[in-house]
């Protein structure tokens, strides 16, 4: 299925659902349009723990949820510890680089690929005032993650996790306000989701450098948040710009 498609149909699904049950379907059925096997959204606590207000969305095997409770990896585990240092998503093949790894940490890896777990790619979620999130993606043991995949599963993974969050706010967990932004700040948006640097920006649009500047930050400060990635993703949700702008570029 085009990419484009598959982007259309979990914004439908997601944007409209009213319960995290039915954004779980939707997850699946996207996974399953990407060609990829598992899924995994969640908050960064330890479960063990956590209260009912946390977000826990996956498909993984059982038998590999409760080794993750018992052994307390909401906090710890690898994959998400990476996450913590990063803006943007990253393919698990990149978390040695980011962390140093311990016997426990290869432990827990390795206790992955035992249940099936492969290859993955992990987009972090870090919305100032609240708990850190993630949304993965994954293959099975022995194959590969597509490169090609990584774009559409940044912005989907970013997009689940709103979805997840305003859910939430219906259950009162968060405020979320729909800010305004100017036709301007929307086209810097929309390029800056589409890769784009301040100065390739600048060029596209002949404004200066220091304007496109002042009109993301100015864009993030209405959303509240410190990231592109999160800021795209916001306007996204919010119908500002839509994955087939992004996307036929």
């Amino acid at each position: 299925m085009p990419r484009l498609a598959i982007a259309d149909g979990f914004v439908q699904h997601a944007r409209s659902a009213e319960t995290l049950d039915q954004l779980h379907c939707s997850l699946i059925q996207c996974c399953a349009d990407m060609n990829l096997r598992y899924f995994a959204l969640l908050h960064h606590v330890d479960f063990a723990r956590a209260g009912a207000e946390v977000v826990r969305l996956h498909n993984y095997p059982a038998s590999w949820q409760g080794w993750f409770d018992e052994n307390r990896l909401g906090t710890s585990d690898p994959v998400l510890r990476a996450s913590h240092s990063a803006s943007i998503g990253f393919p698990w093949s990149a978390v040695p680089r980011m962390i140093k790894l311990t016997a426990a940490d290869q432990s827990v890896l390795s206790q992955a690929r035992i249940v099936g777990i492969g290859d993955g790619f992990t987009v972090p979620v870090h919305v100032p005032g609240e708990i850190n999130g993630s949304c993965s993606f994954a293959v099975p043991v022995g194959e590969e993650f597509p490169t090609s995949l990584y774009p559409i599963a940044q912005l989907i993974g970013g997009f689940a996790f709103e979805a997840a969050r305003r859910i939430s706010h219906r259950r009162g967990m968060w405020t979320v306000g729909r800010p305004t932004l100017t036709d301007r700040q929307i086209d810097c948006v929309l390029w800056a989701a589409r890769g784009k640097t301040d100065l390739e920006i600048s060029i596209i649009l002949g404004i200066s450098h220091e304007t496109v500047i002042q009109h993301l930050k100015m864009a993030r400060e209405r959303y509240g948040v410190q990231k592109r990635a999160m800021l795209a993703v916001r306007a996204l949700f919010d119908g500002l710009i839509s994955f087939s702008d992004i996307l036929k570029f």
